[in-house]
């Protein structure tokens, strides 16, 4: 009877720790290293989910209406796309966006979405430390000294995501199609 009892006290100490210690959720030993097809289509599932089509893709109308162009997926606001005039006044206290939701005007001025395809014009050149800085600490461009990104990118929600999770999203980027795009820099708010 002792040694059953002593035996079952081993098993559920064990279970107590190990269901307790959440610490050794984090440590690599205990993470099974993914593929590079498994992480980028990890990549692919998390910017499906997080919505990163919803304001980075030039949208495309269907008999259900607008979704992301695929020839111009997560290319960022279309550079050729001129958004028209507003009545500064007539619109405090709102945020608007353009048709294809990839420019958004507010307190900040008119900010434009990011071109994260592998071209030149997007995050071709970035390295994954960059990517990390921009969605961890909001740095344009992931660098440091940079001016923080604008709304309406959410990166202080992306922040609270595993630092995996935002190196598969990474990989799954440079695995697109590369789109030359250069998207227009922020413009200051209307005085």
């Amino acid at each position: 009877m002792k040694k059953s009892f002593l035996k079952l006290t081993t098993i559920v100490s064990t279970f107590l720790f190990v269901g307790c210690n959440d610490s050794y959720k984090e440590k690599p030993e205990y993470v099974a290293a993914l593929t590079v097809e498994e992480k980028i289509e990890k990549g692919k599932n998390l910017v499906n989910v997080i919505g990163c089509n919803d304001c980075h893709s030039p949208k495309i109308m269907t008999e259900k209406g607008p979704i992301p162009d695929p020839n111009k997926l997560l290319s960022g606001h279309d550079a050729n796309e001129q958004l028209p005039k507003y009545n500064a006044e007539s619109v405090k206290g709102y945020v608007l966006f353009n048709m294809n939701n990839t420019a958004a005007v507010g307190p900040w001025g008119t900010s434009f979405a990011a071109n994260l395809t592998p071209d030149d014009t997007g995050i071709g050149t970035w390295s994954e430390e960059q990517f990390l800085k921009a969605m961890k600490q909001g740095k344009y461009k992931g660098l440091d000294g940079s001016r923080q990104l604008l709304p309406p990118m959410p990166w202080q929600s992306y922040s609270q995501m595993a630092d995996e999770d935002v190196k598969a999203i990474f990989a799954y980027l440079k695995s697109l199609n590369p789109v030359k795009n250069i998207v227009p820099q922020s413009v200051p708010p209307m005085q």
